[in-house]
């Protein structure tokens, strides 16, 4: 009993010091790539941002320590529902209360007009590197209960195809509100598998929405929130 006992120990031990290295280190890799990002804007930041998980992604796949193109496998199924909605809960909690701090107000700006928010002396090098270490601290979280639940990761799951469908999620719901990237991934999580009855034609259905949904609703399904004083 009581090896079994020092052996869940261990275990709790190890996940939490696992869980803590996914946050610290794409901490680290958001305040990579945000460096190159302040020099560039627009739809030249995205393509600057996949072509860093790309890089990644072809990194890992040849890294031997973590299984290279065989994977990392024999991890503890450990995740629970409960724990994914205590933590999207309580991120939500964070970005509405982020909101309606000087940070998050500076952020609003900066999405808004980056140039105005510099000439009224909003640090655009500070307030930049924050958004993308906070996403990337976000993705860590993600990235370490989805390691718990499927058990086996490689670097092709990660590909750009992921990326691509991670941006769809903001898209679609709206870049604008917290609320928006949570109602886009429901959508597009939900929709091609309640679309199965049409088989093939349910990605061309999908898309045709997507298309629909560029030209009536080009700021996302739930626009920006604003705030009274």
């Amino acid at each position: 009993m009581l090896g079994g006992y020092w052996e869940s120990v261990a275990i709790f031990l190890g996940i939490n010091a696992l869980m803590a290295f996914s946050v610290y280190v794409p901490l680290t890799a958001g305040l990579i790539v945000g460096a190159p990002a302040l020099r560039v804007r627009g739809m030249y930041l995205m393509i600057l941002t996949l072509g860093f998980g790309e890089i990644v992604r072809v990194f890992f796949l040849n890294f031997e320590p973590t299984g290279g193109p065989s994977g990392l496998g024999g991890i503890h199924p450990l995740t629970e529902l409960s724990w994914v909605v205590a933590a999207c809960s309580l991120t939500l909690l964070v970005l509405f209360r982020m909101r309606r701090s000087r940070l998050g107000r500076a952020m609003i700006a900066v999405h808004e007009d980056d140039v105005a928010a510099e000439a009224m002396g909003i640090n655009l090098m500070r307030i930049k590197l924050a958004a993308f270490s906070f996403g990337a601290l976000l993705a860590g979280i993600a990235g370490g209960f989805y390691a718990h639940q499927a058990l086996f990761i490689d670097a092709n799951q990660f590909d750009f195809a992921r990326s691509a469908l991670a941006f769809l999620y903001v898209v679609l719901g709206g870049p604008a509100n917290p609320l928006g990237p949570l109602l886009g991934a429901g959508i597009l999580s939900l929709l091609p598998e309640l679309l199965r009855v049409i088989q093939e034609w349910r990605m061309t259905f999908v898309g045709t929405l997507l298309v629909l949904a560029a030209i009536w609703r080009p700021n996302g399904l739930i626009t920006a929130m604003r705030w009274r004083r």
